[in-house]
């Protein structure tokens, strides 16, 4: 299993938040607005990216991977606070490479990403969510947000949602 899940790992978030950008990097352009800062959003983004995919793996008792997907929904650590802190955490390493090299190519990768995954959670995982979790998921839809921070942990007995 967690040979699985870390394969999953190096075949998806890896390339897409690792090996893309740096590939991008190397293509020629004039150099935009350029950051130190960036190393600390990369450092961010693969820390966020890393607790949530072990997450995945220990909570959900499945990968990351569409073919082989958790068997239980993940609603505990970031997810308490967020539907999607993988997407966000490769998002924020990706506008992390583009302060660091100041490549455009690197911007417009940053850009988007994170509308491709934005575009996916709305058009297939929140079905898909729903047809496996149902309730469990709608429960958890209603007090989690897809993209913001949570004001209070979610729990899934529902002591502690998002609503005032």
């Amino acid at each position: 299993m967690i040979l699985r899940a870390t394969l999953a790992f190096l075949a998806l978030p890896a390339m897409v938040a690792g090996l893309v950008p740096w590939l991008i990097s190397k293509l020629p352009g004039p150099g935009l607005f350029q950051s130190s800062c960036g190393t600390i959003l990369l450092a961010a983004g693969a820390g966020i990216l890393l607790v949530s995919a072990i997450s995945f793996h220990r909570r959900g008792k499945g990968t990351l991977a569409p073919w082989d997907p958790p068997k239980h929904l993940v609603v505990a650590d970031l997810y308490r606070f967020n539907r999607n802190p993988m997407y966000v955490g490769v998002a924020l390493t990706n506008l992390g490479w583009a302060l660091c090299t100041g490549n455009p190519w690197n911007y417009g990768y940053a850009i988007l990403v994170p509308v491709a995954f934005h575009l996916r959670v709305v058009l297939y995982e929140e079905k898909e969510m729903a047809r496996l979790f149902g309730s469990e998921w709608n429960s958890y839809r209603h007090a989690v947000p897809r993209w913001g921070i949570a004001r209070h942990p979610y729990t899934p007995d529902g002591t502690a949602t998002n609503k005032p």
